[in-house]
């Protein structure tokens, strides 16, 4: 019997949103906007999330509040964090 070797690719999700709080060492939270068309009435709407993102100590001095980022997610760092801040 021959075992399937079958690898799984990883998808890598990234998300671009706005630096709302820094909050520890090496950690930053973020606020992603999404704006969509209701189904019916056609108006736009705007729906919010916020993720908490992982930042290395050389990218935490380079944030401020207010600044526009990029995330990619990765394995959970922690039980919120399961995203990175990328270069």
């Amino acid at each position: 019997m021959t075992k399937n070797n079958t690898e799984k690719k990883v998808i890598k999700r990234e998300v671009t949103g706005e630096v709302v709080k820094i909050s520890s060492t090496n950690t930053v939270k973020i606020r992603v906007e999404i704006k969509f068309a209701h189904p019916l009435y056609e108006k736009i709407l705007k729906k919010h999330k916020n993720f908490l993102v992982h930042a290395s100590d050389k990218q935490i001095e380079n944030i401020k509040v207010g600044d526009t980022v990029i995330a990619e997610s990765c394995k959970p760092i922690s039980k919120n964090k399961t995203f990175i801040l990328k270069d």
